[in-house]
């Protein structure tokens, strides 16, 4: 079984969707006039710009659920956590220095994948039976192929994939096993009993909704990643010496492979190139189809504008926080230690700092570990409302049962790897998100010409590069036929 799994891994992780992903990261850059770099001033001053100015994000006529920083809260939120430094220092510890370097340029085309899909989503959403508004990847599969494309039903095979995909995820989580590990090996305590006081710490957290969720998140997630920032960068002030070498192993061995040296058991250039991929999606989610689901439901008055958030998702996540993880357990020298997983960035904290640094990073993957799951729930839940449609008796038995088993898979493959498998926890990980990553990427690239008439309207009214069309629908219910099949009570 677990040869079968490594291999199915390689597979999923192999030349079609590196070659996918590469080709449409690629495209869209390519055919946006390199969007994320000539308008990079644009995307910083549309979202981190407003936060600092502090605009009313509440605006009444603005339609959406969340505001935007909720939204980006909440998204960043699942975003930046554990994969961030359990899942970065493993895919350093299983590809080498080389392995940054492909997360680091899967980042840079995600940048513009992570704009196309939560625009799209925004764009295709749908608006509830109380006026709440939610969307995602299943719901530009049903609007925009099946619709827009006239594919009729086809859209279901498509939309059944993904989601069967994405639920995997529910079954075979690595959030759990990561932070358990790590708080077992700090106080000496069984991982069992960490892992029990994970989950009953997940259902505190869920219990509460999406919105407790976000306003949570919202105080959470910038007090830790910037605690994190800083002490990562004094782990690097304190081995200077070391970061020129370090720049360079990155660039070089990305395309020589890594020889072994200390514990780590060498890497070929494929395996350089997939674990890198497969490390930045897990991490910043470009491509995964996850964080639209959530952005589907932000205030906002124009679709594109709220794919800016997208893009900003991804330069923090991977290109300053995965970046840290990166250069702390590369500069330090200890990702030849022979440690792994989350024990490998502990290990540099806790030589760095001490028992101090020993208990923060416990306290960051918690926190981490914490918002994670609770961006993954409100992703679930814009599945499983989907699935439900206009049928409020199911939703509400869905969303209940969902609600009260959310917790328990996470804490039965922590059992599980402890006590039956030796098999890699990040082998099952990347297999999950492989296949909705693979889906949804095709999907996106199939509704470019929707993507860019969007971004067209968009350039016209904010950077005047064109005529505004005073018709153009800025969402897929505001167009007047879909409007009135909706008013006469059809299932648009």
């Amino acid at each position: 079984m677990t040869q079968f799994l490594n291999t199915l891994n390689d597979l999923l992780w192999g030349p079609p969707l590196i070659i996918l992903m590469l080709f449409t990261g690629a495209y869209f850059t390519i055919r946006s006039g390199f969007f994320q770099v000539v308008h990079i001033k644009t995307i910083f001053s549309h979202t981190l710009g407003i936060l600092f100015k502090g605009k009313d994000d509440a605006d009444e006529s603005k339609k959406g659920l969340l505001t935007p920083f909720e939204t980006i809260a909440t998204a960043v939120g699942s975003t930046v956590g554990y994969g961030n430094i359990a899942g970065v220092a493993t895919a350093v510890t299983t590809g080498g220095p080389g392995a940054v370097f492909w997360m680091w340029l899967t980042a840079f085309l995600g940048m513009m994948i992570k704009q196309v899909e939560v625009t799209l989503a925004v764009y295709f959403r749908r608006t509830d039976e109380e006026g709440n508004p939610y969307g995602g990847p299943t719901y530009y599969m049903e609007r925009g192929l099946g619709q827009v494309h006239h594919w009729g039903k086809k859209w279901i095979i498509p939309a059944v994939v993904f989601g069967c995909g994405i639920f995997s995820t529910f079954f075979i989580t690595a959030s759990n096993y990561t932070t358990s590990e790590v708080i077992a090996n700090s106080f000496h305590i069984p991982q069992e009993i960490a892992a029990f006081g994970i989950l009953c710490a997940v259902y505190f957290l869920v219990w509460g909704g999406a919105k407790r969720l976000s306003r949570i998140f919202t105080k959470l997630v910038p007090i830790m990643s910037i605690g994190y920032l800083i002490a990562g960068l004094i782990v690097i002030g304190m081995h200077i010496d070391n970061l020129l070498p370090t720049l360079s192993a990155i660039f070089t061995n990305a395309f020589t492979g890594t020889a072994a040296m200390g514990g780590f058991a060498g890497a070929a250039v494929a395996q350089v190139i997939s674990t890198g991929m497969a490390r930045s999606v897990y991490s910043n989610e470009a491509g995964w189809g996850t964080s639209p689901m959530v952005h589907a439901s932000a205030k906002t008055w124009h679709p594109v504008e709220q794919g800016l958030w997208g893009s900003f998702e991804v330069f923090v996540d991977t290109f300053i926080v995965c970046s840290i993880t990166a250069l702390t357990v590369l500069i330090s020298g200890e990702w030849t230690s022979g440690a792994t997983n989350a024990t490998l960035a502990l290990n540099v904290f806790t030589d760095s700092f001490g028992t101090i640094g020993m208990v923060y990073i416990v306290a960051t993957m918690l926190v981490f570990q914490l918002t994670t799951s609770g961006g993954w729930y409100v992703y679930y839940q814009a599945v499983l409302r989907h699935l439900a449609k206009n049928n409020p008796k199911l939703k509400k038995t869905l969303l209940t049962i969902f609600r009260n088993f959310y917790a328990i898979p996470g804490f039965l493959i922590t059992l599980f790897i402890l006590h039956v498998s030796d098999l890699s926890i990040w082998t099952l990980v990347d297999i999950t998100s492989a296949i909705p990553t693979f889906i949804n990427v095709a999907v996106i690239l199939l509704l470019s010409n929707t993507y860019f008439k969007l971004l067209k309207d968009y350039k016209a009214r904010v950077f005047h590069q064109g005529e505004v069309d005073p018709n153009f629908a800025l969402f897929y219910e505001d167009k007047p036929e879909v409007k009135a099949a909706l008013q006469r009570g059809e299932d648009i």
